[in-house]
């Protein structure tokens, strides 16, 4: 099986997303990928719990991807050994009533991990340069000054929507919270087999909405702006990776080794030590205890 370099997938220069594969062959079975994931996933686990103890960073791991990507199985392969205490899953769906009464990225904000966690957005702040860059009309229901019509959203208000959030992801960065960004890079015939896999057995049925057709429409689209935002947001604090994503057991791999190797960065993240008069008087707690 070959080694999995995260510098493969991560986006350090300008990319164009169709001549990025979808698929990545390591000459592995599926056996061999799930049990290499399970090894990552014990070394994951152990690097939350040490997290915890040591209390200065967080991590928030973003995935976006066109619908059938397969972020909700990853989210479930990758971080099942998790303490449950340990990661928080957040999905963003269309903003609610609270939640438009505030600006767009207030919703992340409030749900940003606390010191020592991971959150694990599925679907992100990107979905505000992406799912409305396809449907610009959906910006109206943000009622903001200036803007009361499609014709009145101008190329300037992405560039600052843009200018806005790389801001938030330095921020963030700043204050601790280590940011890895994952697009799940699936194909459009792969999206059209899932598709019909949900329409085909039972027990996927509830997962089909006649929706995903229409968003299907959009595919192009979709492409262009995620490929936007990836070239203007992939940053040394908040790197972008591009995922291939046709092979649902590759891509858990891939996302949970590089998050791994990643964190190995971070070589001051080590439990606290105990105070040295604690540690002396260990014997006489011991001796207190078998009273």
């Amino acid at each position: 099986m070959k080694s999995i370099d995260p510098n493969d997938f991560k986006v350090v220069q300008k990319i164009s997303l169709k001549n990025i594969p979808t698929l990545l062959d390591i000459k592995a079975d599926d056996d061999e990928k799930e049990e290499k994931l399970d090894k990552v996933q014990a070394k994951l686990s152990d690097l939350q719990d040490v997290m915890y103890s040591h209390n200065k960073y967080s991590v928030l791991i973003c995935l976006q991807g066109m619908d059938t990507s397969g972020k909700d199985s990853l989210i479930r392969e990758v971080f099942k050994e998790f303490n449950p205490r340990g990661v928080v899953v957040h999905s963003f769906k269309t903003p609610n009533s609270t939640e438009l009464e505030h600006d767009y990225l207030w919703r992340h904000y409030i749900a940003l991990p606390e010191k020592g966690k991971f959150a694990i957005f599925n679907r992100t702040h990107y979905e505000n340069v992406l799912v409305t860059r396809v449907h610009p009309e959906f910006i109206l229901s943000e009622n903001l000054p200036g803007i009361n019509s499609v014709e009145d959203i101008k190329p300037k208000f992405w560039k600052n929507r843009i200018e806005q959030i790389n801001n938030f992801e330095k921020h963030i960065a700043a204050n601790g919270t280590i940011v890895m960004k994952f697009f799940l890079h699936l194909s459009k015939e792969e999206q059209r087999q899932r598709l019909l896999r949900r329409l085909e057995e039972g027990k996927h049925n509830w997962k089909f909405s006649p929706g995903d057709l229409k968003e299907r429409e959009h595919w192009e689209e979709y492409q262009k702006y995620y490929q936007q935002a990836i070239n203007k947001t992939s940053t040394d604090h908040a790197p972008w990776y591009i995922v291939p994503a046709d092979d649902k057991e590759m891509a858990r791999y891939i996302v949970a080794k590089i998050i791994w190797e990643e964190m190995q960065k971070y070589t001051d993240i080590k439990e606290p030590e105990l105070d040295d008069e604690i540690k002396a008087n260990f014997e006489l707690y011991k001796k207190e205890l078998e009273k």
